[in-house]
């Protein structure tokens, strides 16, 4: 299977917690209340949410992303500290305008409905709308929200079909090929598809956007301390810790990385709980192990530059592009390994480029970083995007560091492929049980305190 989609699906700018759970049901939902309303004679809609999105909504922020989208707000546009009052009065008013043009009645316990427990064929994460007309009749979608805030409408046609890519490749073996003919490294080889849909300056414009929309989350992270929502209690870290580092000043102790790399990926998904503006990297519950590990090559190695940084996110790019292609990168379908796992194969692989391996070695890294996350499971406790979340973006961005530092050490032979570690992680996804790929029905996420259960109970259930 050939690649069908661009670095702008891979890394898109939105807003937390979830990319799957958030991004992609606001998407779905602004693109339901658009095609509605072919008839401007729209009474009413109603939303049912099925899967992951069902059991895990509420703490995933999936309600507040199908009144928002509803609306006709869109994850790339709406203020994040705008969110709240919108919310508030359409549930004060118990109505919305439908694509911001229709005014109708909408009643959230009617309306949107969490059908836990249920779950459609096609994907764990579903969302069927139907609109009901001033006559009676029915107008309805299902929307599965495929992961990375990607979503896919049932029935509809595979999009991007009429286009050729320079290089087009399905495999690590393939992308290993094209470089051994061409003389290019990943990125180059993604830089040259891209053309197939805009020229490069237009590519280069939009990675280094990518790039410093990373950096300002980083920024942001480190500048807010309190309490995260949702119930938890769960304190934010990285304003403090930074604080602490900056007095510590320089010094050669390792250990001192590893706390800054720590403190970066802890700040993206802090403010990721907090539902602030983050890239899909290539997941929101994933977001912080990218942008640490551009930090790092960025701050900690010899010869950083500009090049160096594009070139790190286009080869993590092309590793990307590999999951999605060949397995999936939501965490409803593969657990864990699927989002922070996918994340360290791709940040290992992009660092590995921009300190000047070679294809071999990069593929090596890519490799590296996924096999020693094979089996993570996706468990938050409470349905929130914190525990284990926040901290496993760190543990994912150290190993993505140590993988890169591995392969570069080889010549590039070595016995696990990459693609045979992507077949393994799907194979390992699909036979990993529901209650361990983001349904908060096992794992950490039922082996807490019992003093907690009220709590959650009380989220859940609401």
């Amino acid at each position: 299977m050939a690649q069908t989609f661009s670095i702008t699906d891979l890394f898109t700018i939105g807003i937390g917690p979830s990319s799957s759970h958030t991004v992609g049901p606001m998407r779905a939902a602004r693109d339901f209340a658009e095609r509605a309303l072919e008839r401007p004679d729209v009474g009413q809609v109603v939303c049912a949410l099925y899967g992951s999105l069902a059991l895990t909504g509420h703490g995933h922020a999936t309600d507040t992303a199908i009144l928002l989208g509803l609306a006709g707000h869109s994850p790339e546009g709406v203020c994040p500290d705008s969110i709240a009052g919108l919310v508030a009065e359409i549930r004060s008013t118990d109505r919305l305008a439908l694509a911001g043009r229709v005014d109708i009645s909408f009643i959230e316990t009617r309306h949107l409905l969490f059908r836990k427990g249920e779950f459609l064929p096609g994907h764990a994460n579903a969302m069927r709308f139907t609109a009901t007309y001033g006559d009676g009749s029915e107008y309805s979608e299902t929307y599965f929200s495929i992961g990375g805030g990607a979503i896919a409408r049932e029935g509809a046609d595979a999009a991007r079909t009429n286009f050729t890519l320079a290089h087009p490749f399905g495999s690590g073996e393939e992308l290993l090929a094209i470089g051994a003919a061409t003389g290019l490294n990943f990125g180059a080889i993604v830089e040259a598809n891209e053309a197939a849909w805009r020229d490069t300056a237009e590519t280069h414009a939009f990675i280094d956007a990518v790039r410093a929309a990373m950096l300002d989350c980083v920024a942001r992270g480190m500048a807010h301390d309190g309490v995260l929502p949702g119930g938890l209690n769960v304190k934010r870290r990285a304003k403090c810790l930074h604080e602490k580092l900056v007095a510590r000043g320089p010094r050669s102790d390792p250990s001192t990385v590893f706390e800054w790399v720590s403190l970066w990926a802890l700040a993206v998904n802090e403010e990721n709980a907090a539902g602030g503006r983050v890239v899909t990297a290539p997941t929101n519950g994933a977001a912080g192990v990218i942008p640490a590990v551009l930090k790092y090559y960025e701050v900690f190695t010899a010869n950083p530059t500009p090049e160096g940084s594009r070139l790190l996110l286009t080869t993590a790019t092309a590793i990307g592009f590999l999951y999605k292609t060949n397995a999936s990168i939501s965490a409803a379908e593969m657990g864990c390994q699927g989002e922070v796992g996918v994340a360290c194969s791709m940040a290992a692989a992009g660092l590995a480029a921009a300190l000047g391996g070679t294809n071999a070695q990069v593929e090596n890294a890519a490799e590296i970083g996924m096999e020693h996350n094979l089996g993570l499971t996706c468990d938050p406790i409470g349905g929130l995007v914190q525990i284990p979340c926040i901290e496993r973006n760190t543990m994912g961005a150290i190993k993505a560091i140590n993988a890169a530092y591995l392969a570069l050490q080889g010549d590039g032979a070595h016995i696990v492929s990459l693609d045979a570690v992507i077949e393994t992680m799907r194979q390992t996804g699909k036979a990993m049980r529901s209650k361990y790929k983001e349904t908060s029905v096992g794992g950490l996420a039922v082996n807490v305190v019992e003093c907690y259960s009220s709590k959650f109970d009380h989220q859940l259930t609401r």
